[in-house]
């Protein structure tokens, strides 16, 4: 097994996760928040998604699928298309409401497919690369593609929660 087996496996296990807290939901339960201030399904998943379109394209050197594949228009949001969530306050998480499964979903697995389609080509020569300088030490690529994949495996881990506890008893 190669780094890149591992990779591919890591990510694939996120779009199971990713399914599984989203499917069969509707607008509604997306956008419901357990508490005030508490962060939706809705949200945590644009955001994992937002994070992972974001840091993918910057170490691929691609275009993220927000803009390229006009994601951003879809979804039409009050956000700047560089926004990914970070720094989000509570009045940001609620201007995610209205947003269906499908559209999550499908931007999800678009970027899904643009992030397998890079890190399958990797080689464990890859890794080592400086990807961020901003950080002491820098940050290499190894690192950022495990950052990624565990803030993914957190979001859809909360997702799945909410979700557990929307649907209790049902």
């Amino acid at each position: 097994m190669t780094s890149a087996d591992l990779l591919v496996d890591a990510f694939g296990r996120v779009k199971e996760n990713v399914h599984g807290a989203v499917a069969g939901l509707t607008t509604e339960e997306l956008s419901a928040r357990l508490a005030p201030g508490a962060n939706s399904i809705a949200w945590l998943i644009w955001h994992l998604t937002r994070v992972q379109d974001d840091h993918i394209a910057d170490v691929a050197g691609l275009a993220q699928v927000w803009t390229a594949q006009g994601w951003a228009k879809r979804f039409d949001l009050v956000f700047d298309d560089a926004a990914t969530g970070y720094g989000h306050d509570a009045a940001d998480v609620a201007q995610l409401t209205g947003i269906r499964a499908d559209l999550l979903l499908g931007y999800y697995d678009a970027v899904h497919e643009q992030t397998i389609d890079y890190v399958s080509g990797l080689v464990d020569a890859d890794l080592p690369r400086i990807v961020d300088t901003r950080w002491d030490p820098p940050v290499t690529l190894g690192v950022r593609l495990i950052s990624v994949v565990d803030d993914d495996i957190q979001h859809s881990g909360q997702a799945a929660f909410i979700r557990g506890v929307l649907l209790r008893g049902r």
